[in-house]
């Protein structure tokens, strides 16, 4: 009987492993500089942005979300306590005062066909890039 117990244990806690790679705030720095490759900071992080100049986002891990702008911009948003991941198939609902994106507004991170929530954040300042003239 002991026997039984001690093999089925170990079954579960093999099963329980994964080999999927931990992922790192230096993965997610990678991830962000991948994103922002051709682009240059175009000046201080500002609070709020216009939601008519954004026109999509993606994340670049939990620590950053990427949000792209008009005119070759994109704006960099880092959530001071992190953000689920906006990995396939999630989508980014932020809930406004007005006609602006600012620090502090609430981002939650869905899925648009099911309606699962994964978590949601409280974003931060916006850093500006600019396509580099080349």
């Amino acid at each position: 009987m002991k026997y039984w117990i001690l093999l089925a244990s170990a079954c579960l806690v093999a099963g329980c492993a994964t080999d999927e790679p931990v992922e790192t705030a230096a993965d997610d720095e990678a991830r962000l500089a991948a994103q922002l490759a051709g682009y240059e900071p175009a000046g201080p992080p500002v609070s709020c942005v216009n939601l008519r100049d954004l026109d999509g986002n993606r994340s670049a891990g939990e620590t950053a979300i990427v949000f792209d702008g008009r005119g070759g911009r994109k704006w960099v948003n880092r959530p001071p306590a992190g953000c689920p991941s906006l990995e396939f198939g999630r989508a980014l609902r932020t809930r406004t005062s007005g006609s602006q994106l600012c620090r502090n507004d609430i981002a939650t991170v869905f899925d648009p066909v099911s309606r699962i929530e994964y978590g949601g954040c409280g974003l931060g300042d916006f850093e500006p890039y600019r396509r580099v003239r080349g």
